[in-house]
């Protein structure tokens, strides 16, 4: 029998324990490739896009340049000063001062939040430019520059609803075994990913399914898009996000996870409906008593109409309007040129002025100005028959106007309130002073213009 050395039984033991180590480690690689591996592949290349997005904010640019810079002046022109040089330093920067907000609004035009950022990022901007002139030993005029920050606030909220508005993002769905019934779902043009090696710079937003792809193997992908600067979504948030509306069978209380800024606005929101009922009051309540007259005298009393409505957490109280239909003839749906509307009254309806009462509810906090609007005791009862989701709407104050108000309109079936139903909840989902606010201004927009939902 032939003996093998014992140092050459070290070595061939060495050799294959540096085999084993050499294997391991090349395993670890093909599952983890290391950045170098992704640099080659060209994941470090950014394709910045960003000034294409800057072409629909420059009327709003432009007007707050030449607007501030005239503001200011007449300010110094009033003041009778005539040191012009730090007239033209002072009103070159305000000019100049939107393109450079507009610049970091386009790093931030993927935020959900367009009102509360361009505030923010305005505010940033100009006390930064305030405080650099001042820096400067510019003599300034700080009474004219407070007036120049409306101006420039004002613009830069609306150029970053234009930016959102604008923005056509490239979609691509990556693939994954539900990929057809999704894309089916998304329309629109969206690419579906089957390779790995696709040019991911060509695209702005990649889809991803959650349960799928947040895996170790498509780790690797994953990293390059986040490095060609693509944002990465799952596919549901998406859709919902782009139809504005919740999966109502989908849906569950657990998905309501509020973030800090959520929970603080909720909060808010009480005291900021408080005062919109004491700033407004001025107007609404003189007009309130001439419509209360006007019905009075025309139809008698009461001028109020007083219906038993579902409230937060389900509870019921008395909502108020003034009664537009004659005595006796205040059941079933409304139809075009209805006789039982009192004459003048089909006015007041149409621009919602029959709610004004309802400021009286807000006061009373049984009511807020956004919010699922509050249906009647047997719509909610015939509406959690159907589906036992209703009463998620019962989660937060009811308002005057709603997201499923200017989405859908009015209701007139069960079918159609539980249709309504993925508004609310997406609302309720999303709760935030920025969807607040557009709301109001779709509400306003509607019962202007007729546009939208009524």
């Amino acid at each position: 029998m032939k003996h093998t050395p014992r140092n050459a039984r070290k070595k061939q033991e060495g050799g294959s324990a540096a085999r084993k180590s050499a294997g391991e480690r090349a395993d670890r690689t093909e599952s983890s490739p290391n950045l170098g591996d992704l640099l080659g592949q060209g994941a470090s290349v950014r394709r910045y896009r960003s000034l294409r997005y800057l072409k629909p904010m420059l009327p709003e640019i432009l007007v707050a340049g030449v607007l501030q810079s005239l503001a200011y002046t007449a300010f110094i022109l009033d003041a009778g000063r005539n040191d012009w040089d730090n007239l033209a330093i002072v009103c070159t920067v305000l000019f100049l001062l939107p393109v450079v907000i507009a610049l970091a609004l386009l790093g931030l035009r993927r935020q959900q939040y367009p009102f509360t950022v361009a505030v923010f990022v305005t505010l940033v901007f100009f006390n930064a430019a305030v405080a650099m002139l001042s820096a400067a030993r510019i003599p300034i005029s700080y009474k004219g520059l407070l007036c120049a920050y409306p101006i420039i606030t004002i613009a830069m909220v609306f150029a970053n609803l234009r930016l959102r508005r604008s923005l056509e993002d490239r979609v691509a769905l990556l693939q994954f075994p539900d990929v057809q019934r999704a894309s089916m779902l998304l329309g629109g043009n969206v690419v579906i990913i089957r390779d790995k090696d696709t040019d991911l710079s060509l695209f702005d937003r990649i889809l991803i399914d959650s349960e799928t792809h947040h895996h170790p193997e498509w780790s690797a992908f994953l990293t390059r898009a986040y490095m060609v600067g693509a944002e990465i979504t799952p596919w549901i948030s998406f859709l919902e996000m782009r139809r504005g509306r919740v999966d109502v069978e989908a849906f569950d209380v657990s998905h309501l996870a509020y973030s800090p800024s959520q929970i603080y606005y909720s909060k808010a929101k009480r005291v900021l409906d408080i005062f919109a009922v004491l700033v407004t009051a001025p107007l609404t309540v003189p007009l309130a008593i001439l419509i209360w007259f006007y019905i009075r005298a025309l139809d008698g009393g009461p001028a109020l109409f007083v219906q038993s409505r579902r409230g937060y957490a389900g509870r019921s109280f008395n909502m108020l309007k003034f009664r537009t239909m004659h005595h006796g003839r205040h059941t079933g749906t409304t139809r075009e040129n209805d006789d039982r509307i009192i004459r003048g009254c089909g006015f007041l309806r149409r621009l919602r002025l029959d709610e004004l009462p309802q400021l009286l509810n807000i006061w009373r906090g049984e009511m807020s100005l956004v919010g699922p609007r509050p249906v009647a005791e047997y719509v909610a009862q015939a509406s959690e028959a159907a589906e036992p989701k209703f009463i998620h709407r019962s989660l937060v104050v009811p308002g005057i106007t709603g997201w499923a108000q200017v989405n859908s309109g009015y209701a007139e079936t069960t079918r159609e309130e539980i249709d309504k139903l993925s508004y609310d909840l997406y609302y309720i989902k999303h709760l935030s002073i920025d969807l607040d606010i557009l709301i109001i201004l779709s509400t306003i927009s509607t019962v202007l213009f007729g546009r939208g939902a009524r």
